[in-house]
């Protein structure tokens, strides 16, 4: 009896997460709308990007930031560099003539160097992105468009990878992931609130933004800071942001347990808007999102375990059991074949991401329940031309400068 109560609620867990959660959203979306005003507004921009030993794609990122369709007059750009040993530092000076701002810190993180940044930000509206990242010319037009509404304190734009030939293994997983959160951003937008932003390209006002505490998702603590102040966070689909996808499963899997370690710590530290008596339906979302599915590691391992107990109940859970197992092997094989033709194919692929995803899972969870706090990032991706993600993404960002 307990075996299928395990057996059941796991499931139902399960598909709660990736069938039941997702309809709701969209039928929310469907039913419940709440405009805003939006406007072709050009208000004063503080651009903020914290760097570490980014040399090889620095330049090309500063190049994409002055070349963007936005009056020069109304845009800052300030690069917190935190503690680069490499070239970063000379780079970002050499640009000082054309208004850009270094801000030349001691290493200690990723969040005490944007909490420097937005402290030394003049502009009314505080943009944060990744100085891996290319901004479609017109981003910050469509960006702060829906600032024109005073009850927005917040904008989230649209992020995109961009895929060079020959990377395997997980991309698939990675940008059809991306591809669904950008349909649950639609819904959740025209009903009242995005869960969050991506770092790669969002935006708050300035007046809304309070410092970071360490070891947390910065985007989300940010992005949701202003809704628990009383305003909006909404989505701008047509704000651009063009990013390349990690050089190997290794990396990228690093970079989840990361992100998902701090994420989760993110959740505690904002654990007043799981309250859905104050925040209604978006608590909802956060508390399905942010906790129900990134934890479903749970759910899938006792579905798996307990299935095995199961075995001699009869065809459907015999069913289920090898359904596992087929998902499962394809997965494996999609991690030993990932470097090949084969890897690629979408019934390995994805089912390796979904696995690595949870693995990665399982891991920031041990890190919280240890009290474990990741701080410190340091970049692990090849010198990759910018410029070359710009040209797949049909962008024009001006040649790339040598390094002095």
């Amino acid at each position: 009896m307990i075996s299928l109560i395990l057996f059941w609620g796991a499931l139902t867990l399960i598909f709660y997460g990736y069938v039941i959660f997702p309809l709701l959203v969209w039928l929310y979306g469907l039913f419940w709308h709440r405009p805003y005003e939006s406007a072709e507004i050009t208000p004063r921009v503080s651009v903020i990007i914290a760097a570490h030993n980014e040399a090889g794609s620095i330049a090309a990122r500063l190049d994409n930031l002055l070349a963007l369709d936005y009056p020069h007059d109304q845009l800052e750009v300030l690069i917190a560099s935190d503690g680069s040993t490499d070239s970063t530092d000379a780079i970002v000076r050499s640009y000082a003539s054309r208004g850009i701002t270094l801000l030349a810190l001691p290493r200690q993180g990723k969040i005490p160097a944007l909490n420097t940044a937005a402290a030394a930000a003049t502009g009314e509206i505080l943009v944060f992105s990744d100085a891996n990242s290319v901004f479609a010319p017109d981003a910050l037009r469509y960006l702060v468009m829906p600032f024109a509404d005073t009850q927005i304190g917040g904008v989230a734009g649209n992020q995109k990878y961009i895929v060079k030939r020959g990377i395997g293994g997980t991309i698939d997983g990675e940008r059809g992931y991306w591809n669904f959160d950008r349909i649950l951003k639609r819904s959740q937008s025209r009903a009242g609130n995005v869960i969050s932003a991506t770092g790669s390209i969002y935006a708050i006002r300035r007046n809304l933004f309070h410092p970071i505490p360490p070891g947390v998702t910065d985007d989300f603590v940010t992005s949701t800071s202003v809704i628990a102040q009383g305003y909006r966070l909404v989505f701008a689909p047509d704000a651009l942001a063009f990013e390349p996808v990690a050089q190997s499963s290794g990396i990228e899997f690093g970079r989840k347990v990361r992100v998902t370690t701090q994420g989760l710590r993110a959740i505690l530290v904002m654990s007043s808007l799981l309250n859905p008596f104050r925040y209604g339906f978006y608590a909802i979302q956060v508390i399905s999102h942010k906790v129900v599915r990134r934890l479903l590691v749970f759910p899938l391992l006792v579905l798996f375990f307990v299935n095995v107990l199961l075995w001699n109940r009869g065809l459907f859970y015999q069913s289920a059991m090898l359904v596992q197992l087929g998902f499962y092997g394809c997965a494996f094989l999609g991690m030993l074949l990932q470097q090949s033709r084969l890897g690629r194919l979408k019934v390995f692929s994805i089912p390796f991401f979904f696995c690595m995803v949870y693995a990665a899972s399982l891991l920031a969870t041990v890190n919280i329940l240890r009290g474990r706090r990741i701080e410190l990032w340091e970049p692990q991706r090849k010198e990759t031309s910018l410029n070359e993600v710009a040209h797949q993404g049909n962008l024009s960002v001006p040649p790339e400068r040598s390094s002095p």
